[in-house]
């Protein structure tokens, strides 16, 4: 209850809003607060004070002073260790059920010093460590579990520092609009459906469509001979075609045995990967939204993103 009253809070004080684009960190975006180190450290120094002004210790005098503007510096060099970065989200791969969603942000260090013991971290606690060198871009992936079906959002992040000495917390927020797309988790084994017109057609050699390209192998005709490819130094490579044969195969959530809707999804998802495994034209019905048939990696992410969303709002979801 502490922790929800707590997000509460800081959702009001800092107002948090989906930023688009690129975002970079100037001062009103940077807040820093001493650690629970730097607290001790106030206190240590607070009572050498007072010991140097009952004992009129020159000395302590020095040493007091000398340790509160070491601190002093290490709130500029946090802060300097977060100021003028330049951050922006990347496509996010979609993943199953049950992973983990690798989300990725592009950070930019425009200047000439280095950027040491950056950490990014997730409302959910997940965080990865690292440094950006002088002047150059890096890729960052944090990841964040997946646990159900449908859009995943990273929400609120927290790109915090404690360089140098652990004394201050200097940190920012980065709400992007990223968002990734998790497939139901698909079973282990699920035989496929018998087709409604055969059992699917597959792809076999023959003289339609071009299909690509394999090793040459002695025998091969020559006019199928790949010469375009050997003139770039690809080596002997033969091309090859494909036609169609057999019926389409239906995959129809109703012949589904499962009573629970994800695990008729589940099952669904195990036929589409199965049947573009094995190169069959399949046609998806999800009750009343229909797929028709098709194969190929395009109709394979179409299939699996009806199954995904199905019954869940296809929009881009609202966070706060």
């Amino acid at each position: 209850m502490f922790a929800a009253l707590k997000q509460k809070f800081r959702n009001w004080l800092f107002r948090p809003k989906i930023e688009h684009g690129t975002v970079v960190l100037t001062q009103r975006r940077i807040f820093i607060l001493p650690t629970r180190q730097g607290l001790v450290l106030a206190s240590v120094l607070l009572l050498m004070l007072l010991g140097d002004i009952n004992y009129s210790l020159s000395l302590g005098y020095i040493l007091t002073f000398l340790l509160a503007m070491m601190a002093v510096m290490s709130i500029l060099h946090a802060y300097r260790n977060l100021a003028h970065l330049e951050i922006h989200a990347g496509r996010t791969e979609s993943v199953y059920s049950g992973g983990k969603a690798q989300f990725l942000l592009h950070f930019n260090n425009p200047e000439h010093l280095p950027r040491y013991q950056l950490v990014l971290q997730s409302n959910s606690d997940n965080k990865i460590t690292f440094d950006l060198p002088a002047g150059q871009s890096s890729d960052i992936f944090l990841p964040v579990p997946a646990t159900h079906r449908g859009w995943l959002m990273p929400g609120r992040l927290t790109l915090y520092t404690e360089f140098p000495l652990g004394l201050f917390h200097a940190w920012a927020y980065l709400h992007f609009d990223a968002r990734c797309l998790v497939y139901p988790k698909p079973l282990n084994e699920a035989p496929l459906p018998s087709g409604s017109d055969g059992d699917g057609k597959r792809s076999n050699a023959g003289d339609d469509d071009f299909a690509g390209l394999r090793t040459y192998v002695p025998g091969d005709a020559q006019p199928r001979i790949a010469w375009k490819a050997y003139a770039r130094g690809q080596g002997l490579l033969v091309k090859q075609f494909a036609n169609q044969e057999g019926g389409e195969l239906l995959l129809n959530i109703a012949d589904a045995p499962e009573s629970d809707l994800e695990a008729k999804l589940s099952r669904m998802t195990r036929w589409v990967l199965d049947a573009d495994s094995l190169g069959l034209r399949y046609a998806l019905c999800l009750n009343d939204e229909n797929i028709p048939a098709g194969n190929g990696t395009a109709h394979r992410d179409a299939c699996l993103r009806r199954i995904a969303l199905f019954g869940l709002n296809d929009t881009f979801p609202n966070q706060p």
